[in-house]
């Protein structure tokens, strides 16, 4: 299977690469560096990309860049932050990749815990990701040809505990969850499903 890990670069992304590239071609797609540089927030940008990967069978995306500060410091324009990265990073990466994806292929989205249960300094990517979870349950109606689309969320990962201040008292998804939940977005049936990651 020939898979494209958008986000490749980042502690998710790696991981999954290391997984995956045993056993299918991997696509390693990060805005710096990677098989192919792509900056998601821009539609040109991810049109360039996927002319140069060609035809591929499933999309991983970790990728979605937010802001992450105070609520007494949020403006319009670190605001659009997440709205430009990982709202509409991801849903171009969809809409303009379903021209290019294999019939009966999939995408598999990143959100997270923090649509549900949100923390101090996270309300830009608490917002995006509920309307990235609401986009994958309504493209999942209207992609044809057998394509699938579900999202993944885990919570805090156990590699980032750079981050583990600002989730008190919550238990850190394991990366061997996270596999397993983009296992089952990738390689199952499933589609227009948020997948939450146990520990």
């Amino acid at each position: 299977m020939k898979i494209i890990i958008v986000g490749a670069s980042g502690t998710m992304g790696r991981y999954l690469v290391n997984v995956f590239e045993k056993e299918h071609e991997i696509v390693k797609v990060s805005s710096k560096g990677g098989d192919i540089p792509t900056d998601i927030t821009s539609p040109s940008s991810i049109e360039d990309m996927y002319k140069q990967a060609g035809a591929f069978d499933a999309l991983i995306c970790t990728a979605g860049p937010t802001f992450v500060g105070p609520w007494k410091k949020m403006s319009d324009a670190e605001f659009r932050k997440g709205m430009d990265g990982k709202l509409m990073g991801q849903i171009n990466l969809v809409l303009i990749g379903q021209h290019y994806i294999n019939p009966g292929g999939s995408f598999t989205l990143i959100t997270g815990a923090l649509t549900h249960e949100p923390q101090r300094h996270f309300a830009n990517a608490s917002a995006a990701n509920g309307a990235v979870e609401a986009f994958v349950r309504a493209a999942a109606i209207e992609l044809g040809n057998g394509i699938r689309i579900n999202a993944v969320s885990p919570t805090v990962i156990e590699d980032s505990p750079q981050y583990f201040p600002f989730f008190p008292g919550e238990m850190p998804t394991t990366m061997k969850a996270l596999e397993l939940g983009f296992c089952k977005s990738v390689f199952g049936v499933r589609t227009g499903q948020v997948i939450a990651l146990s520990h």
